[in-house]
């Protein structure tokens, strides 16, 4: 490990309305966030990548660095310092997921850095295209406004999130639709965000 550095990545998903983390087992009944040793050839964002890919099977499509970490208790690796990344992905069954309101299971290095990772996702949310890839490349308009709901843990106003979504030209139909209850079908949508000047790619907060 290079200089006592981990590399530890707090990976978010929404399920059932909640949002969720990756973990992964530590021993003595505790769990740790992803890590892993920072290679000699490597950087830091391959050495996230690569962690990411080994834990979930995949590097994430919206990821990055949240700062470097050297508070709380001793690392799982021993490192002295922690660099910590947040990224997003859709849910995936089969995985270790835990409630992201329920860390007293982790490090206190590591519960900063999911405390650091959303925020910085909430702070982000406008610019980037984060809900977007919490969510199958096909979806309905219902589970886009739950996504954003569940990150800002706080509910939208259905016409005022309809009303900024199409102001920011971020969505297409796919012209199929898919069963929602007892009510007529939903229409299915992608994410196409229309080229603009602004490198603007999320729905306006503050017209919600």
């Amino acid at each position: 490990m290079r200089a006592g550095v981990s590399i530890d990545v707090v990976l978010f998903a929404c399920h059932e309305r909640r949002l969720r983390i990756l973990v992964e087992s530590s021993g003595s009944q505790r769990v740790s966030l992803p890590w892993g040793p920072l290679s000699p050839s490597e950087t830091l964002d391959g050495a996230a990548a690569r962690i990411t890919r080994r834990s979930a099977g995949a590097a994430p499509d919206w990821m990055e660095q949240v700062g470097a970490f050297t508070e709380g208790t001793t690392h799982p690796s021993g490192a002295t310092l922690s660099v910590g990344y947040v990224g997003v992905r859709p849910w995936i069954d089969g995985l270790s997921w835990q409630d992201a309101n329920t860390l007293s299971n982790l490090i206190d290095r590591q519960r900063q850095i999911v405390k650091t990772g959303l925020a910085a996702i909430r702070a982000r949310l406008e610019q980037q295209p984060i809900a977007f890839a919490m969510l199958p490349r096909d979806f309905t308009l219902s589970e886009l406004q739950a996504t954003y709901e569940t990150i800002l843990a706080r509910r939208l106003h259905k016409a005022s999130f309809r009303r900024a979504l199409q102001a920011a030209f971020l969505v297409e139909p796919t012209g199929q639709q898919r069963g929602e209850g007892r009510g007529r079908p939903a229409q299915l949508f992608r994410f196409a965000p229309r080229r603009r000047k602004t490198a603007r790619r999320g729905v306006r907060l503050d017209q919600l």
